[in-house]
């Protein structure tokens, strides 16, 4: 067991997604996560909440690795990622 602590990484997730109205729309989505795995986990809880969307009607086509902060274009992400440390008081 190594010692060395995550890495959170930003991921951009690409896909479609049919709507309740039965439309289908695209979608880029940015996400912090520990591995891809989670990175989808993330997504499908985000795309569920906003628009009330079952698993089966998200398809994903891509999920990349974010490597430079500059290209995040979700402000609050972009904060997450350029922080050096964050503390958790629980």
């Amino acid at each position: 067991m190594s010692s060395e602590p995550l890495q959170v990484k930003t991921y951009l997730v690409k896909g479609r997604m049919r709507l309740r109205n039965g439309d289908i729309e695209k979608f880029k989505i940015e996400v912090r996560a520990l591995n891809e795995e989670q990175a989808l986990e993330r997504l499908y809880s985000i795309l569920g909440s906003r628009h009330k969307l079952k698993r089966g009607h998200i398809y994903v086509e891509s999920v990349e690795i974010v490597k430079n902060i500059e290209e995040i274009r979700n402000p609050y992400v972009q904060q997450l990622a350029a922080a050096e440390k964050i503390v958790y008081y629980g």
